[in-house]
């Protein structure tokens, strides 16, 4: 009995039920209820279109879905009308259509409807790849079944005889929709049917079998394609309409359908089948090519190119595969060697390599060997080829050989919406990534091995993944081999690899808070930080788009200057023990002085032993008021060097001499150095906390004030300069210039000709000392003892008419 229009998607749907998903083998029989109740409604369809009676040479056929017999619940129709080019005229077989087509409208099933004869299906089939791909589906519905069977046998034979020259148009086509539609197993809303990995490829994967270029993978791949369109029909049934993507907000209602868990499960167990089948497609593309190329005309006997890699290893069709069998068994590093020879030549291994590594290589001891851990290495810094050989060890089982924590994030889906890639894929890409940055660090493999672990614990129940990786990390390092200390540093990269990026985005790399939380994340160590900070980048450029911006690189990059800054800063100065020199006549050592060597020229040594400036380089020693004990200078401590005194001002009053030995930024500081006498030492006292202090007329004065310590805390006697004018000074005590009246009994010049100047009062100090005195700073004006006007300089020379300046 025919079944009534209006009722037709709902009988489709309890058909499809909602109590047996979960079991094993209900799919299957589900699917092949709805082909036969499909069948049987277009049949009467077409019986109550022409009305019972039989026509030869007309028939109505089915393709994709339909005719394959897999359609899911909601699925839609692809029909066509076949007929010889004479069975009936046109108005006739116009007729016939439209009486087939319209109760299928009316009943709400979407229809791709076609009328054609076997000569138009070859055409159609010559023109487009996803049509002849359709047509090897080719079943019989209704009317003459040898006419459908001639059209499927035509089709396929054409099929057979020109997809050779069609591969390359196949492979190009497949490489489009796969773009456009993204991979499958690593969408978190996967396109069931048109994505890479999905129902289609599936479709494609049978038709290169049925071209008889290449034998199509069993088991696995079956069993994938079950389960997507188990998958499929869950979303027909919980939607109510015949999508082919599963939706977020689909998710907890399919995962409950079909008797997962919880949606992520369900992810995983859909990306996996995507993985398989696409990994699957790829290896039967590359060895249909490989078939076409080796029915080539070829001089001579048929021989397979090997080109030697090394380690018992050719590159052969495209493929790396193993010379012997034998090296698989003997070698227990012979895995990790061939994975590093063809990441490095951007090559996939063979699946029949694969097979014999897989089987034959023995264990690895624990732990790992030497030699092992640096194959590892070597296979991590590959570049961008490692994700597909990767892929291919992952899917014959041998990473979890090698990581057996591999299986908890295998296909793990990311609810993120910078995400992109699930748990595992994105580890790959992060090394890859990373592999580019090896030149930042001292440690590549420290930092690519992170690269590999630092989502290790984004697993089923982690509240913390950073925390739950840092524990894993600690086993997997040491049954890798690593030291102690390495492992350790590996530790600290899973745990804090979020720690950079969130102190950049989140808070003020100017506060000094946030410096510290980034010191702390690495203990204080510079190649710790410079580590993390290429995994950083590493991680959320493979993230996505989303995650690695212009704006987030530029926060990392403020932070990760100050940070440096920090780390690069001197530590804390300790005192230390300096040797003193004693002065000439054997006298006392004196106290060491907080000097810096300075650049020659900043002042005259006559005015620095007169006035004790700082910036004296009579001797190249300079005072510091910041540092204690002597060190390289830190800036230069005169902005300008004086210039040579003239015959005009050595002629003046002891203000150009002041002039001359003045400097533009001075230092001040009581500690002796060479060229201070006894006199300038004695002008010197210690100073109180909280106040400014004055310097003495003499040192007996400023000790006898209470409270203060007496001159004995400033520096002792020195060796006294020569006089800039007439040489070597003689006589004990003598410690000023000349023209300035000896403090000492006996000091005398040879050939003094200017009168003695009268001593002044000193003037308040402003440059304290690293010892707590204070003198007066060099270039300060002290007012005559006479006279409060200061004294000026004398007015320049007259320039005579000659253009020469006269020298006096």
């Amino acid at each position: 009995m025919a079944t009534s229009s209006s009722d037709i998607g709902s009988r489709r749907l309890d058909l499809a039920g909602t109590r047996d998903f979960h079991v094993a083998g209900a799919g299957r029989a589900r699917r092949a209820a709805l082909s036969a109740f499909n069948r049987d409604w277009l049949a009467g369809l077409w019986r109550a279109a022409t009305g019972g009676a039989r026509i030869e040479g007309v028939a109505l056929a089915a393709v994709g879905s339909l005719g394959r017999a897999d359609a899911g619940p909601l699925s839609d129709y692809d029909l066509v009308l076949l007929h010889s080019e004479r069975s009936l005229p046109a108005k006739e077989l116009t007729a016939l259509a439209d009486r087939v087509w319209y109760p299928i409208w009316d009943a709400g099933v979407r229809l791709d409807h076609s009328v054609r004869t076997v000569t138009q299906c070859r055409q159609v089939a010559a023109n487009d790849l996803t049509a002849a791909v359709g047509l090897l589906d080719l079943a019989p519905l209704a009317g003459d079944e040898e006419l459908v069977a001639a059209a499927r046998a035509t089709v396929a034979h054409d099929w057979r005889g020109n997809a050779r020259k069609r591969l390359p148009q196949l492979v190009e086509a497949l490489t489009a929709r796969h773009a456009r539609q993204g991979d499958l197993a690593q969408s978190i809303e996967p396109e069931l049917k048109e994505a890479h990995g999905g129902l289609r490829d599936m479709t494609v994967l049978l038709a290169l079998a049925e071209a008889w270029l290449a034998d199509r993978p069993h088991g696995g791949v079956d069993a994938a394609h079950e389960l997507l369109l188990d998958v499929r029909d869950a979303v027909h049934v919980v939607t109510g309409r015949g999508r082919d993507r599963l939706g977020r907000e689909d998710h907890d209602a399919v995962a409950a359908l079909l008797g997962h868990p919880d949606a992520d499960d369900l992810l995983t167990a859909v990306s996996d089948a995507g993985r398989l089948i696409a990994y699957s497609l790829d290896g039967t593309v590359r060895r249909a090519g490989q078939s076409q190329r080796a029915r080539t005309l070829r001089v001579g006997p048929r021989r397979p190119q090997m080109t030697p890699l090394g380690h018992g290893l050719f590159a052969s069709d495209g493929e790396v595969v193993l010379g012997s069998a034998r090296l698989a068994e003997t070698d227990d590093g012979m895995a990790l060697r061939a994975a590093v020879v063809a990441s490095r030549a951007g090559l996939p291994i063979s699946p029949t390599t694969l097979d014999n590594l897989a089987s034959g290589v023995p264990a690895l001891p624990t732990p790992w060997p030497a030699h092992a851990r640096d194959l590892l290495g070597d296979l991590l810094a590959s570049g961008p080829g490692l994700a597909t050989v990767w892929e291919g060890l992952d899917q014959v089982g041998i990473v979890e050989r090698w990581l057996p924590e591999w299986a908890a994030v295998r296909s793990r889906p990311q609810r993120n919406a910078v995400h992109r890639h699930t748990v595992d894929r994105h580890l790959v890409e992060t090394v890859v990534r990373a592999a580019g940055l090896v030149r930042r660090t001292s440690r590549p493999d420290l930092l690519l091995v992170a690269s590999l672990l630092h989502d290790i614990g984004k697993v089923r129940g982690a509240h913390d993944h950073s925390v739950t990786g840092a524990e894993a990390t600690r086993t997997i390092a040491t049954r890798w081999g690593f030291p102690p200390r390495d492992v350790e540093v590996l530790v600290t990269l899973v745990r804090e690899h979020l720690t950079v990026i969130e102190l950049a985005t989140r808070r003020d790399h100017q506060d000094p808070a946030t410096v510290d939380a980034a010191v702390a994340a690495v203990d204080g160590d510079r190649e710790v930080f410079e580590l993390l900070l290429a995994l950083t980048e590493a991680d959320a450029s493979a993230a996505g788009p989303l995650a690695w911006t212009d704006w987030r690189a530029t926060l990392l990059e403020q932070l990760a200057t100050a940070v440096r800054a920090r780390l690069d800063a001197p530590s804390p100065f300790r005192r230390r023990p300096v040797r003193t020199r004693a002065p000439p006549g054997g006298s006392t050592p004196r106290s060491p002085s907080p000097c810096v060597p300075v650049s020659p020229g900043c002042a005259s040594s006559r005015a620095a032993a007169r006035t004790g400036s700082t910036s004296s380089t009579s001797t190249g020693w300079a005072c510091s008021p910041t540092l204690r004990g002597c060190s390289p200078p830190r800036a230069t401590p005169c902005a300008r060097p004086s210039s040579a005194p003239s015959a005009t001002s050595r002629s003046t009053s002891g203000t150009s001499s002041r002039r001359r030995a003045r400097c533009r930024t001075p230092s001040a500081s009581c500690a002796a150095w060479p060229g201070w006498g006894v006199a300038t030492a004695a002008r010197c006292r210690p100073s109180t906390a909280g106040g400014p202090t004055s310097r003495g007329r003499r040192g007996s004065r400023a000790s006898a004030r209470p409270g203060r310590p007496g001159p004995s805390s400033c520096p002792g006697p020195a060796p006294r300069p020569p006089c800039s004018r007439c040489g070597p000074r003689t006589g004990p005590g003598c410690s000023t210039s000349s023209g300035r009246r000896s403090r000492g009994p006996g000091c005398r010049c040879a050939r003094r000709t200017s009168p003695p100047t009268p001593a002044r009062p000193s003037t308040p100090s402003t440059s304290p000392g690293p010892t707590g005195c204070r003198c007066r700073p060099h270039g300060s004006r002290r007012p005559s003892a006479s006279s409060s006007t200061p004294a000026t300089a004398s007015p320049p020379p007259e320039r005579p008419s000659g253009g020469r300046a006269v020298s006096r």
